[in-house]
């Protein structure tokens, strides 16, 4: 089996590819920018595969992934992106100064589409804690700043092959993949 991931960040593409070889999908990458509506992680995620699909005429997955710090209302959420190029994790780390209540979660939302059918939509949540400080140099993005709940290690801290056990990006991935054997046998 064979999906192509719209994504022009090879950070995801390898963590993808470490999730689907365990479902023996290959993966095919394709760098197409589609406009990046304004909403949830799910409208997003929607868009962007339909878009896609389209231009491209063939089944795709795209990817929309976010922080949501509780204690931040949620922030930076669906910003997530825009958040970590202007105040990076050091402008987090402000903001989390003196809070208690670090509870976050990191959400993954794949969305999948054809260029004749509406998108599906697959949805990953790890829950964790902010750290004080950044710890770690692997990962990318909010990867040091992010303790998942029963690990003393921030993302940034473990192996991809530790951290694709635990992620978010894993647990859509995964409930993605599922679903997607079965699409491929019931189309033959």
């Amino acid at each position: 089996m064979k999906v192509t991931f719209i994504t022009g960040n090879q950070h995801k593409v390898k963590e993808a590819r470490g999730i689907f070889q365990q479902f023996d999908i290959r993966l095919e990458q394709v760098d197409l920018g589609y406009p990046e509506i304004q909403g949830e992680l799910t409208d997003v995620a929607c868009y962007g595969a339909k878009y896609a699909a389209k231009k491209l005429g063939k089944p795709v997955i795209v990817e929309d992934a976010g922080l949501f710090i509780k204690a931040l209302e949620w922030f930076p959420g669906t910003y997530s992106s825009y958040v970590q190029s202007t105040l990076g994790n050091e402008g987090i780390l402000k903001l989390m100064k003196n809070v208690h209540d670090r509870y976050a979660e990191f959400r993954s939302v794949i969305g999948f589409a054809t260029p004749k059918t509406e998108p599906e939509i697959f949805l990953g949540v790890v829950g964790g804690n902010i750290a004080h400080h950044e710890k770690g140099k692997r990962g990318f993005a909010y990867d040091p700043l992010f303790k998942p709940e029963s690990c003393d290690l921030t993302f940034g801290e473990l192996t991809i092959e530790k951290k694709n056990e635990l992620s978010h990006r894993r647990r859509s991935m995964e409930s993605f993949a599922h679903w997607y054997e079965d699409f491929v046998e019931n189309k033959d």
